[in-house]
């Protein structure tokens, strides 16, 4: 009897010690987890003309690459904070506006087509690198423009904001180029330049300009450059810095997907098969570095780690 009344209050115990874990893990929370378990909802950020990676469809809904990945961290965030359902909320984003509306909490995650840099990771954090780019060049083939020396004296374009028009005005005052470097305010607007003669080249991410490529009226009249102005450059999923329980539920979400076989299927979907709206195909198969890299996913912003 003694035994049986002992045991009831044991168990008694552990109800209480279960609850009063639960409450302290609910108080618990901190940050964006705080912030989505609250609200009900998280929200991405994307890109209108990052193709692959971030952009719209024909129906004008945000389809890509990163913009999957993002909605895969959404469900992880989902199953981690077990909510019955989490609203996604989608907001517009340009390479201007993506680090101050992470920053101001706007959004919480951004996907897109964003170096992960030292520079960068003072403003915002990043996950692990989900694709690998360098700086190139964008030109008509009957320009014969190949190396970073052939743009000697020429008109070349940029989108601003980026890291790609810092590189080519060190380039430009380096190496003594005498180049007319213009600002454009987005991929669309500076690959139109050098379709319509105002350009004569167009310095961007090589993925990048692959997709403006492919998707142009007479994708065999343009050329990418040899020459690198880069060493390997990652690009990851941004969110707010100094939010580490939100970091490693993403970081984990991002590591799982990349080493199975639906990552490896994800970029390919994008990469090397026609994508929406216009049936276009990058053929950008996976490179060795990032076959390497979704073994042992990395948020490292140096390019010497890849």
């Amino acid at each position: 009897m003694h035994s049986h009344k002992c045991r009831r209050g044991i168990f008694a115990g552990l109800g209480l010690f279960i609850l009063a874990a639960g409450a302290a893990q609910a108080e618990e929370l901190t940050g964006t987890l705080k912030k989505v378990k609250d609200s009900g909802a998280i929200t991405i950020g994307y890109r209108d003309s990052s193709v692959p990676f971030s952009y719209l469809d024909g129906d004008q809904k945000p389809v890509g690459y990163a913009y999957e990945i993002c909605r895969n961290i959404a469900d992880a965030v989902k199953a981690k904070l077990k909510m019955d359902k989490l609203e996604v909320k989608l907001n517009p984003v340009t390479s201007a506006t993506r680090i101050p509306l992470i920053a101001n909490g706007t959004i919480d995650l951004e996907c897109g087509s964003t170096t992960n840099n030292a520079d960068r990771q003072k403003q915002a954090a990043f996950t692990n690198t989900h694709f690998l780019t360098a700086t190139r060049y964008v030109a008509k083939k009957d320009k014969k423009l190949d190396k970073i020396e052939d743009l000697k004296g020429r008109t070349v374009v940029s989108t601003s904001g980026t890291t790609n028009i810092r590189q080519i005005n060190e380039a430009n005052t380096e190496r003594k180029l005498g180049m007319t470097i213009l600002p454009a305010k987005d991929h669309a607007e500076a690959f139109l330049m050098v379709e319509t003669g105002r350009a004569d080249a167009f310095v961007m991410d090589d993925v990048l300009l692959a997709s403006l490529v492919a998707g142009s009226k007479t994708p065999d009249a343009y050329t990418i450059s040899t020459e690198p102005l880069s060493k390997p450059e990652p690009y990851g999923i941004m969110l707010r810095k100094d939010d580490a329980p939100f970091k490693a539920v993403v970081d984990e979400a991002t590591a799982k997907l990349y080493k199975s076989p639906e990552g490896k299927a994800l970029y390919d979907k994008w990469f090397t098969q026609p994508i929406p709206p216009r049936g276009i195909n990058l053929k950008l198969p996976m490179s060795e570095a990032m076959q390497k890299q979704f073994a042992n996913p990395s948020d490292s912003a140096d390019p010497a780690a890849y």
